[in-house]
């Protein structure tokens, strides 16, 4: 069982009695040995520092990333949260979901705090704001959960390694569930990289079917009736079957244009995963389908085991989309770590983590030579209106596995 307890709502995770005594001999012993004169602090911590967004629009994604990072090294370390013998050390910082916040969190991180390697943000906005801050310092950036491809792609930098899933994987599985000869697609999302991205990815992979219409709607957006009126008019006089994509993160709730009577005119609803709050809107749309980055109850390993067992002891719930996340990032940097030795040196760290595969709650990943992005199975699900769960239940139709999915490598690295 890890050795964390529930995080409150807003307030900082209420880590056990011995964990915290623990901290704090490692500060004690940090202090005297600064007195005594004795060799840099390096050899005896390794500072990981965690930007990510608990306050703002994606609030409740950061906090579980957070949730899922911690169990995640506690899982990795066998509760210890030493690798060779060095003592991890998690500094949180709050993006607040704003680019600007989070460049100064990364460069504070890397400046002041001497943080050994970073991991974060929530939002692919922060991320492109992050990725000159890695480069600049030469360190380490595990991007986790920002989606947006061009993090991987043109804005990215060799200091830079994502465990969460990108836009071309979001499209790319969702597509192939999707993609049938005589169906028309009209796209909804929001106008910033993470929705423009991944529109891109999912029309460069829809091969059969027609994209008639593209809808970007400001992040922020609570009335969706004029966008919403404009996809119907976009597909309602077409032939054949008539869907409605939806890429939507944080606030709003777009799944609200059901409401204009979209069966009158044979329209679907069609999106991928999402966290379960979200999810108990999809409970009104039985057997819609979409492709999914995690479900508590979908894969099948000793890794996700572990977590969904130990998150419902903790919290009397299951893990989440984010929470998974999180965790992967964790057992990404506790590998990665382990193959050097303990050594944070950013150069053999890139050596270690190029090509590295490494156990996650969704089974092996592995980070991608040329772009650093982790390759890992997506799922086909349909939704099942099950009584027993407030949220709509995303079946699994089946598992689409890394190497089924044609994902593009756009950051044009020079080999």
């Amino acid at each position: 069982m890890p050795t964390q307890r529930p995080v409150m709502a807003d307030a900082a995770p209420a880590w056990p009695m011995r964990r915290r005594l623990a901290l704090a001999a490692v500060g004690l012993s940090a202090l005297v040995a600064s007195l005594a004169g004795a060799p840099a602090r390096a050899q005896a911590e390794i500072r990981i520092a965690h930007i990510h967004s608990l306050t703002g629009p994606l609030e409740a994604y950061g906090k579980q990333t957070s949730t899922g990072f911690m169990m995640g090294l506690d899982y990795a370390t066998g509760g210890t949260m030493t690798v060779a013998g060095k003592k991890l050390v998690v500094i949180e910082k709050d993006d607040q979901g704003q680019p600007e916040v989070g460049r100064r969190q990364l460069v504070a991180a890397y400046e002041d705090d001497k943080a050994d390697l970073a991991v974060g943000p929530t939002s692919s906005g922060v991320a492109l704001a992050l990725l000159p801050v890695a480069e600049q310092f030469r360190k380490i950036l595990v991007v986790e959960p920002a989606v947006a491809d061009s993090i991987t792609g043109e804005k990215w930098n060799r200091y830079v390694f994502r465990t969460g899933r990108n836009s071309s994987q979001d499209a790319v599985s969702n597509a192939m569930a999707l993609d049938r000869e005589g169906v028309s697609i009209a796209t909804l999302a929001q106008d910033y990289a993470f929705g423009r991205d991944g529109v891109k990815a999912f029309r460069d992979a829809i091969k059969k079917a027609r994209i008639v219409h593209e809808e970007f709607l400001p992040a922020r957006t609570t009335d969706f009736n004029a966008g919403a009126q404009r996809l119907i008019d976009a597909l309602k006089d077409k032939p054949g079957r008539k869907i409605i994509w939806v890429l939507w993160a944080g606030g709003g709730n777009p799944f609200t244009i059901a409401d204009l009577d979209l069966k009158r005119h044979g329209i679907e609803i069609a999106t991928g995963g999402n966290i379960l709050p979200a999810m108990i809107g999809f409970k009104r749309f039985p057997g819609m389908e979409g492709a999914t980055y995690y479900y508590f109850g979908i894969p099948k390993n000793p890794v996700n085991e572990w977590l969904v067992a130990n998150h419902y002891k903790l919290y009397r719930t299951p893990p989440d989309f984010f929470t998974a996340g999180g965790m992967s990032a964790a057992l990404a940097v506790v590998e990665a770590l382990r193959k050097t030795g303990g050594e944070t040196d950013t150069a053999r760290l890139i050596r270690a983590m190029e090509g590295m595969s490494f156990d996650t709650p969704k089974g092996r990943m592995q980070f991608r030579v040329e772009d650093h992005q982790a390759m890992q199975t997506m799922y086909h699900f349909r939704i099942k209106a099950d009584p027993a769960m407030p949220w709509g239940v995303p079946e699994l139709v089946r598992e689409i596995r890394a190497g089924e999915m044609a994902v593009p490598i756009r950051n044009q690295r020079q080999q």
